[in-house]
């Protein structure tokens, strides 16, 4: 028996790949618990018996967190890091290395946005592993080689965290383990982004796990008997994270829906209720709801409308469903670019988008077998990368073999 913990930032999107991978390792025997600015969002997601050690840190979306409409490019990658990731860091600090002296954890699991953990974990000698939540890291360094100036402010920025919570005399980069680093995803959507493992060590600590997908709590009862076996159901999703912006774009797509009533009915998810009243099931063509029990639906729909976030690019893609991608910020218009390089999508443009291209965009995309195809081929490599059990494997392989080394 080993212990794991793994250390979350107070976000879904991060914390769901992780919840498969620990309820994976439980289920073989192992003890887990998780370290989180916001313990009760773990609980919900991992269920209310989750071993969780309390953090300070920021909520995304308050106070200093509020990032500015419209920040887009380097002004973006600069809020991120100055105003949520680093303050992360440094109040999730204490209560990490409080976590690991009472868990006293075999393993490290850090996510890749709370790179505390890594710090942390390299000053006191425990091997750890990044988890990657979007692949679009393995990538960022090479947009970064375009920005010199930005590549040594990051650089910069991350060797100044390293001296105020881990270990100065280190080299290693805090966003990737040199133990081990869990992909959810695969070369497949990645494409000519993804490491093979031919360019040296640092690929192959890489493992393409595809995604960690199990089952969730349901948080509201949904009317399955809505579904017409007759027409073709579409969902539109945005995320937990952009209700902020999401208005316009919701009103587009139920626009361009509705003119599709006679063979195509739509869920709408609208968790901020930009739309007005939840809608009860009385309206045959629409349903607006505030949530939905995705990964059962997307085993219902033809299609998924979304803006391109990498947990729900690939839940539908796991159910072969081909997408219709609208990125709005941060690593979106990369994940997008994966979607439609691989052949599983089409992209529109989120602020500008009419009606009327919505809605062609969509026709092709459920009219053309090619992008059906691709969704499969994704689907495939996902199924056979192994998700939540693969990954537990090499962590517990970590957890056996590995020993403190400082990278060369």
């Amino acid at each position: 028996m080993r212990r794991f913990l793994f250390v979350v930032p107070p976000l879904v999107g991060h914390i769901n790949p992780a919840v498969g991978v620990a309820a994976a390792l439980a289920a073989r025997g192992h003890e887990v618990a998780w370290a989180c600015a916001h313990p009760a969002l773990v609980r919900r997601l991992a269920g209310g018996t989750a071993r969780v050690f309390p953090c300070a840190g920021p909520v995304p979306g308050e106070g200093d967190g509020v990032r500015p409409a419209g920040l887009r490019g380097p002004e973006a990658l600069r809020f991120l890091w100055e105003r949520f990731l680093v303050p992360l860091a440094e109040e999730m600090a204490p209560g990490v290395e409080a976590a690991v002296a009472e868990f006293r954890p075999d393993v490290v699991v850090a996510d890749q946005q709370t790179v505390v953990a890594g710090l942390v974990a390299e000053r006191l000698r425990i091997p750890w592993a990044t988890s990657c939540t979007t692949t679009v890291e393995f990538t960022f360094d090479r947009t970064l080689a375009d920005m010199p100036g930005m590549a040594s402010w990051l650089h910069a920025l991350l060797d100044s965290l390293r001296r105020r919570v881990g270990d100065p005399a280190s080299t290693a980069d805090p966003r990737f383990s040199p133990h081990l680093v869990l992909a959810f995803s695969t070369p497949e959507l990645v494409g000519s982004g993804a490491p093979t493992g031919e360019e040296g060590q640092e690929a192959r600590r890489i493992r393409w796990v595809g995604p960690a997908l199990t089952s969730r709590p349901a948080e509201q009862d949904f009317p399955w008997d809505w579904l017409d076996p007759h027409r073709a159901a579409v969902l539109v999703t945005l995320g937990t994270a952009n209700t902020d912006v999401g208005a316009r774009f919701l009103d587009v797509c139920r626009t361009a829906l509705r003119a599709r009533a006679d063979r195509l009915q739509a869920v709408i998810v609208d968790p901020g209720r930009v739309l007005g009243a939840a809608g009860t099931g009385d309206d045959k063509d629409v349903l607006v709801v505030p949530a939905v029990p995705q990964l059962p639906l997307l085993e219902r729909v033809e299609a998924v409308v979304c803006h391109a976030g990498h947990n729900t690019v690939c839940e539908a893609l796991w159910h072969g469903v081909p997408l219709l991608v609208a990125p709005i910020r941060d690593d979106q218009p990369a994940v997008a670019g994966q979607v439609t390089e691989a052949g599983a999508g089409i992209r529109v443009r989120f602020g500008r988008v009419t009606a009327a291209r919505l809605g062609t965009a969509l026709d092709t995309l459920l009219e053309d077998p090619g992008h059906r195809a691709a969704a499969d081929r994704i689907r495939a490599s996902f199924h056979a990368a192994g998700g939540a059990p693969a990954a537990a494997s090499h962590l517990e392989r970590l957890a056996t073999d590995a020993t403190f080394e400082e990278p060369q």
